[in-house]
């Protein structure tokens, strides 16, 4: 991942994808967050998990189809600080299939104040 990102424009900040609390106690670790640590230290770029949060707890996007994974994200994450949201971020998450996740977190860190949110993922599911 870091070969392919560094030839992009960089950001000013890496936010991985959150999980939800009870999901983290359940899985014990944020695949997104084991992503963007080295990858933040091999680009040098800060990673800031808690700067965007899942406060909502939703059914798994896996067990949904295309049309209901936005409606199941909707209003999921939140920004808990207005003041000093870097200008350009991107969101790092292990897989992407409808984008439905990505996007849902985009519009929160954009309404919070961000300029440009891109997605860096691992994969992408068809």
């Amino acid at each position: 991942m870091a070969a392919t990102f560094a030839a992009c424009e960089q950001p000013d900040a890496l936010v991985p994808v959150p999980l939800h609390r009870a999901r983290l106690r359940q899985r014990g670790y944020n695949q997104a967050l084991e992503l963007a640590r080295p990858l933040g230290r091999m680009l040098g770029l800060p990673v800031q998990p808690g700067l965007l949060l899942r406060i909502r707890n939703t059914a798994a996007q896996s067990r949904l189809d295309a049309g209901a994974r936005s409606a199941n994200l909707r209003d999921a994450f939140d920004v808990p600080t207005r003041v000093g949201i870097p200008a350009h971020l991107v969101l790092v998450d292990d897989v992407m299939t409808t984008g439905a996740t990505l996007d849902a977190a985009a519009e929160a860190l954009l309404e919070a104040g961000a300029d440009r949110v891109d997605a860096w993922v691992c994969a992408r599911a068809p």
